[in-house]
């Protein structure tokens, strides 16, 4: 594939030379957008989760990504990369699911615990062959999560191990220390309790997982329910342990049907607080889409499927409202992300990609779909954080860049646990060939502190957006813009700057507050009220 050919070509050699463009032109020609805002009117909590990530061994995503080792050259905590950890601390990462994905219904704990030197190596059969040192294990994911100041969301083996194996695994993570296996863990350098927020139970068990029929894959999971107990006294209340049932792939409704069937039929002895969904914006299986050279319809095709996550959450999310009108049990998106063509000269069952302006567009729109569904997602994570498919951190020894997805979830800091606020606008179009995608994107939210937010996105890589404010009287917007020249623009080690955020600030005029926003753009911005 050529590299954005079509109309693009022109307007990114104009943007090089600092010259006039077709995106300045066409600005002044189209008229505002009014985007109302409901200022008074409040809609559910974004809960903070929803930023949550992911991190499998698979690749250099934990080996070289996050551990390098005690003895690296490269500066680490106990083995821990120390410029990953500042990364993350940065976007606040609320939880990490680990240790899989595929991985996870083939992992044994007991490899990855006690001294180094006697840990067991293995083969990582789901991907690439790789051998597992194993020298991760428990205590160095404890420590990371620790580390970055997040929660552990640890998913157990039912595909290939056993209850007892599970409920051995939890014990040791949460026994007191005056018990055998509270003992073993101190003896590994840990004496106080580890908190273990989230426990997911089984991955894809519909496929990789044990290829398990739902009903069959529900009666597994009662018995991990009601013996995978979690013993650390400080997790009663909002902290108890929270279990995640494995969910739907996709749009195949026979697994939420199943499991939510099973949670409302539950009686004392078992139960589950989550249910999770795998959907991947691929643009076909298996995956093709090249992660540095596409064209505009490639672009469009996969903002396009990226936009099918809300009717896809909207569905499972009817199924649940029959066996949980309450909405009690959240839907976890726990996989999620842009899954392309491994790099050229990779191992393919590595699956490093890289990143571009087009996956932070894609991340924002998910982003915000996620929000105006907060009263039923309540917890996602993208696949996956460092090193492979959609990640926030790249690294090649010791160096490091981040992606423009990174920038993203910097940008929308403000909305961690924020309360969202109703907009309404019309969308326009952005057509590609026979692809009519949405113009514009938008959200507001309430922070924490009351301050008022609006996201804005421009989906059309070839116009500005003129934004009207309406609905809420504003003095200024001031906030972050990110974009670049081209919707393909990626950061490189040798230019880890291309794809950043840069400060954005405007103030209303005597018509009110408008708001400029590029082709191919990301606003995240707080709305200053008149006084």
């Amino acid at each position: 594939m050529t590299r954005l050919t079509r109309p693009l070509a022109a307007w990114a050699v104009a943007l090089a030379l600092g010259a006039p463009t077709l995106v300045q032109a066409q600005a002044k020609a189209d008229p505002p957008i009014t985007v109302r805002i409901d200022p008074g009117a409040q809609g559910p909590k974004i809960d903070r989760n929803i930023f949550g990530q992911f991190a499998e061994h698979l690749g250099t995503g934990v080996y070289g990504g996050v551990w390098v080792g005690k003895d690296s050259p490269i500066p680490n905590t106990r083995g821990i990369r120390k410029d990953v950890v500042e990364a993350l601390r940065a976007i606040k990462v609320p939880n990490v699911r680990w240790p899989g994905g595929c991985f996870a219904d083939e992992y044994h704990w007991r490899h990855g615990v006690g001294p180094a030197a006697n840990r067991r190596e293995t083969i990582n059969s789901n991907w690439g062959g790789a051998v597992e040192p194993n020298t991760f294990g428990t205590d160095e994911f404890m420590d990371f999560v620790d580390q970055i100041g997040s929660e552990a969301y640890v998913s157990v083996n039912i595909g290939s191990g056993t209850v007892e194996e599970a409920a051995a695994w939890v014990e040791y993570m949460t026994a007191d220390p005056q018990t055998t296996a509270g003992k073993e863990r101190a003896a590994n350098g840990h004496p106080a309790p580890y908190k273990v927020k989230y426990l997911g139970l089984g991955n894809e068990s519909w496929s990789c997982g044990g290829a398990m029929r739902p009903d069959y894959y529900t009666d597994e999971m009662k018995r991990y329910a009601r013996f995978v107990r979690n013993y650390n006294p400080k997790q009663t209340g909002a902290e108890a342990m929270q279990r995640i049932a494995v969910g739907p792939n996709q749009g195949d409704t026979a697994y939420t049907e199943a499991v939510m069937a099973a949670q409302k039929s539950h009686d004392w002895a078992w139960n589950i607080e989550g249910l999770s969904l795998h959907s991947y914006t691929t643009g076909g299986w298996p995956p093709s889409y090249s992660s540095t050279r596409f064209d505009e319809t490639a672009y469009a095709k996969l903002l396009q499927e990226t936009l099918g996550m809300d009717d896809l959450i909207a569905k499972h999310a009817a199924i649940m409202d029959k066996y949980d009108p309450d909405k009690k049990v959240p839907l976890v998106v726990d996989e999620w992300g842009v899954w392309l063509a491994p790099l050229e000269g990779s191992t393919p069952g590595f699956l490093a990609q890289q990143n571009s302006l087009r996956d932070a567009i894609v991340a924002a729109l998910n982003l915000n779909i996620f929000a105006r569904h907060a009263d039923r997602v309540r917890m996602t994570n993208i696949a996956q954080m460092i090193n492979v498919l959609q990640a926030m951190i790249l690294t090649d020894k010791d160096k490091i860049v981040l992606t423009p997805t990174y920038h993203v979830y910097k940008m929308y800091l403000p909305f961690q646990d924020a309360t969202l606020v109703p907009v309404s606008f019309d969308k326009g179009t952005y057509a590609q060939g026979d692809i009519k995608l949405p113009r514009i994107d938008a959200t507001a939210v309430r922070d924490t502190q009351g301050k008022l937010w609006l996201s804005v996105t421009n989906l059309d890589p070839a116009r500005a957006a003129t934004i009207d404010l309406a609905g809420f009287k504003a003095a200024s917007a001031s906030g972050q813009l990110l974009t670049a020249s081209r919707v393909d623009a990626i950061n490189t080690f040798d230019a880890p700057n291309t794809v950043a955020p840069k400060p954005y600030s405007a103030k209303a005029s005597a018509k009110g507050l408008m708001l400029e926003v590029p082709a191919k753009s990301i606003l995240v911005v707080q709305l200053a009220p008149k006084v």
